[in-house]
């Protein structure tokens, strides 16, 4: 999979711009707050629908601006894609994929694979379960459509059992019927995502214990810790678990149980990485899982994503610069970095100088 071109108007800090990308390693240098990172988080938005850190479109919109237009020319093995969106202030975003309007995100996500890498990822390791839930949904959601729609009808039926479980403590209620058909959604659309997340993370350990290894010596554990404490996980087994929680949860007002809960144990020879391990074990156990994650997508779809790297080279240390940049020496990659001694060029290097929200390609 590879990106030919990315058009940008009022985007961010760019009027209006369009980058042309090699086929192979991508270095987008220049000093801070020039509108690097931007150019990744464009790209990332075709592929997840929105943008890794802002809360709204409104923020990516130029200042002063109604309005922003993206375009991205992509292709995989077997044809060719021009993705476009446009953000609108006071509005909702329309997304179209070789002229056909998109109505769901999970129906974007399907087009373009890519994988970014960032000095956040230390927060696979060391950071709260949510940040480790985001990495499993991230990288599912990329390749399995029906695994986002679940996702977001599992959340919509929290979200309603949650308010139901407010008022429920408010009347002094110990049970109540609509709390049974909530829990029964929830079992429903729970065990089809927690046969995703199992298959991903038994996937993601095979690959990543290889590459801690490689790159250290050490051995890495990575395992599935799920919310539903049942030995069976079909739905009506968790419906029953869910069931058996009722009066807990309206006692604390909010659901105690379920897949929104779950976890990835993180483990470097034998002891818990959050808690005993060093930060340079941990940033190579969050590389590590990050590399493991593009293979996975290479596993599923039969093709590497494309890469995206922001200033993480400056991050690692020798061993693993070299380790990684030969991980990616065959791959496309989009490289930030404000100093190009980091990146190891090659003549098949593109060199994209960017001042000031203005690109000039070398």
């Amino acid at each position: 999979m590879h990106i030919s071109s990315l058009s940008l108007s009022n985007f961010r800090n760019y009027s209006s711009e369009k980058i042309e990308f090699s086929q192979h390693t991508n270095l987008i240098y220049g000093d801070n707050a020039q509108g690097k990172t931007n150019i990744l988080e464009a790209v990332c938005i075709f592929s997840q629908g929105r943008s890794h850190r802002a809360k709204t479109d409104r923020e990516l919109i130029r200042f002063g601006e109604e309005f922003a237009k993206l375009s991205l020319d992509f292709h995989d093995n077997e044809r060719d894609y021009n993705a476009a969106i446009r953000l609108v202030k006071n509005g909702k975003k329309n997304i179209k994929v070789n002229h056909v309007q998109i109505t769901k995100l999970s129906m974007l996500m399907n087009y373009l694979n890519v994988v970014m890498f960032s000095p956040e990822d230390l927060e696979l390791v060391k950071g709260s379960p949510s940040a480790r839930r985001r990495f499993i949904d991230s990288s599912v959601s990329q390749l399995y459509p029906r695994y986002l729609t679940s996702l977001i009808d599992y959340h919509k039926a929290l979200g309603q059992k949650n308010s139901l479980l407010k008022t429920l403590k408010y009347k002094g209620a110990r049970s109540d019927v609509m709390l049974s058909v909530w829990n029964e959604q929830l079992a429903v659309e729970g065990s089809r995502i927690m046969e995703y997340r199992r298959d991903f993370v038994t996937l993601l350990d095979e690959f990543a214990s290889k590459i801690q290894s490689e790159i250290s010596g050490e051995q890495l554990k990575i395992t599935y810790s799920s919310g539903i404490k049942t030995d069976e996980t079909d739905k009506s087994s968790i419906f029953k678990y869910l069931e058996r929680n009722q009066r807990r949860e309206i006692e604390l007002a909010s659901a105690q149980v379920g897949i929104q809960r779950d976890d990835i144990d993180v483990s470097v020879n034998g002891k818990t990485a959050r808690v005993y391990c060093s930060q340079g074990q941990q940033r190579t156990a969050a590389l590590s899982m990050k590399i493991a994650q593009a293979d996975y997508i290479q596993r599923i779809k039969g093709e590497y994503p494309v890469l995206l790297l922001d200033d993480i080279m400056s991050e690692l240390d020798i061993n693993r610069r070299s380790y990684l940049a030969e991980k990616i020496r065959d791959k496309q990659v989009l490289i930030t970095s404000t100093d190009t001694d980091l990146i190891e060029s090659t003549p098949d290097t593109k060199l994209i100088y960017v001042k000031n929200g203005t690109v000039t390609e070398q």
